[in-house]
């Protein structure tokens, strides 16, 4: 995961609290320098509301967040390549790695087609990446 920069002196906590009301959104390929860029050449695949609080207070960098759907309906057409996690204002928080694989972000399939539900199947907070 890369933080923000506005996150990087924070705790895993701190990362939680902020997602509360945001959203995840997955992107295809070409994943930013860190999440203080803007996403340039990736497609959104999919988005994932998060509701609020985001996560439950005794859960771990592993757990999944409380969605408001999961699954949600794909948006895009890709394979993910990464997922950004914003807050409610639209301010992002981390890059995290999706796709197959040691990563952060699983997907119920390997690629997405638009309209077609996909769920969320992991989603790991690993503070020691950025």
């Amino acid at each position: 995961m890369k933080l923000a920069q506005t996150f990087i002196e924070g705790s895993l906590d701190a990362v939680k609290a902020a997602a509360d009301g945001g959203k995840l959104t997955v992107y295809s390929v070409a994943r930013p320098v860190s999440p203080d860029h803007p996403v340039g050449r990736s497609g959104a695949l999919v988005n994932f509301e998060l509701a609020s609080p985001a996560f439950d207070p005794a859960s771990s960098g592993a757990s999944l967040p409380n969605f408001a759907a999961n699954p949600a309906v794909a948006t895009g057409s890709g394979t993910p390549g990464f997922a950004r996690l914003f807050r409610a204002d639209g301010t992002p928080i981390a890059d995290l790695s999706a796709g197959p694989g040691d990563t952060e972000i699983k997907l119920s399939a390997i690629s997405t087609t638009p309209d077609y539900p996909i769920a969320l199947t992991k989603f790991l907070l690993r503070l020691n990446e950025n």
